[in-house]
């Protein structure tokens, strides 16, 4: 089942969205994490788009959406992008799925407009992992320096598909060759000499000098009314017990852990997220 691609403008970019369903039905919306893209959620959409209509967007600066003039690509820039996509739809209160960078803008998003969220699902969404406070002026200075960097560096190319799609499992070696194949052909661009680049812009990758702000998030999440599904991989990098901690703020949550998945779960153990997400999503 392929999607129908759209297009809405935010902060005068072009952002691409994709939907999947009868659109008579409850409203879906999937954010993709960082680096990644709409079709990420093929299989997530083929498996519940029998009971909602679902969209999901190709966040700024990744997939088929415009890149970041300056490159704005904080957490508030996600947010507000995904707010105004919310309300080109029209179709609130809706579900929200996010995964790592998705999970945190789907979660900063229902304590903003609570009203608007009926659940959430956030895979791997708490932020970063706890890192070692250092001075603002050092932050600035190396923040300058990696833009510099950013500025001379060139996106690497990839001769072939397959050289890609090796890359992509390198990444994420939990990934089957099938779902490989499938991000990199939906993830990557043909250059004019034949070879593969990502669609992603490079600038993405650079974090913000200002270290995560847990006091605020916590703030937004306890606005949140809508009740949250918190999911993990056991082999993922992420802090179980100290994001456990962080997420007290969300008042209605549950969590899960799935065994043998890393930080992509819904694509490492598509079958136990699917269960897990249908048990939540369809209880009454």
């Amino acid at each position: 089942m392929e999607p129908v691609s759209q297009y809405y403008l935010s902060q005068r970019l072009k952002l691409h969205y994709v939907c999947w369903g009868d659109e008579g039905k409850p409203a879906l919306l999937l954010i993709h994490g960082g680096r990644d893209h709409c079709r990420n959620w093929d299989t997530v959409a083929q498996a519940l788009s029998d009971q909602y209509a679902i969209y999901a967007p190709d966040l700024r600066g990744h997939g088929d959406s415009d890149w970041a003039v300056g490159s704005m690509y904080s957490l508030p820039e996600f947010v507000l992008d995904i707010a105004t996509l919310v309300e080109v739809l029209g179709r609130e209160p809706l579900t929200i799925i996010g995964h790592s960078l998705g999970g945190a803008v789907a979660l900063q998003y229902a304590g903003i407009f609570p009203d608007r969220v009926a659940r959430v699902v956030a895979i791997e969404g708490l932020g970063p992992p706890f890192m070692e406070h250092r001075p603002a002026h050092v932050r600035m200075r190396e923040w300058i320096g990696h833009m510099h960097e950013m500025e001379r560096r060139q996106p690497r190319r990839y001769a072939t598909l397959d050289d890609a799609v090796q890359r992509m499992r390198e990444a994420n070696p939990h990934l089957t060759e099938e779902m490989a194949h499938h991000l990199t052909v939906y993830g990557a661009n043909r250059n004019e000499d034949g070879s593969y680049t990502w669609k992603f812009d490079n600038y993405v990758r650079v974090r913000s000098p200002y270290e995560f702000n847990l006091e605020d998030a916590q703030d937004i999440w306890r606005k949140i009314t809508a009740p949250v599904l918190l999911i993990r991989g056991t082999e993922s990098w992420a802090p179980g017990p100290e994001w456990e901690r962080r997420a007290e703020a969300i008042s209605d949550r549950r969590s899960v852990v799935v065994d043998g998945a890393g930080h992509w779960v819904h694509h490492d153990q598509l079958d136990a997220f699917l269960d897990a997400a249908r048990a939540f999503l369809l209880k009454g």
